[in-house]
């Protein structure tokens, strides 16, 4: 796992409107988004089924997050998957915005 670990990165893709995690040469997931104003409202992650089970899903959340908190913009967690890891983590609450009922995004 050393040398899958050393070989993980996250890039933003701004013209996917993405952050891929990549292992390797492999596209191992990605966290869509989109931008409105000074928020960035996550709309779906995905970790490829080959590479399950290993933590990916977080690696590529913490860091998108933490990328987003860099650029001062409000996180939006309209997705599952970061919308359970912000309720975990109390780091980000003062950049979350929660999802409101009528939010038409």
């Amino acid at each position: 796992m050393s040398d899958q670990a050393a070989a993980q990165r996250v890039v933003r893709n701004d013209d996917e409107n993405r952050y891929e995690l990549w292992v390797g040469d492999q596209l191992a997931g990605f966290a869509e988004y989109l931008e409105r104003g000074e928020r960035t409202l996550f709309t779906h992650t995905e970790v490829a089924d080959a590479f399950g089970g290993q933590g990916l899903g977080k690696v590529l959340a913490r860091e998108a997050l933490d990328d987003t908190v860099r650029r001062q913009r409000v996180i939006v967690p309209l997705c599952s998957f970061i919308a359970d890891f912000v309720a975990k983590r109390p780091e980000y609450a003062a950049h979350v915005e929660a999802q409101r009922s009528d939010h038409g995004e």
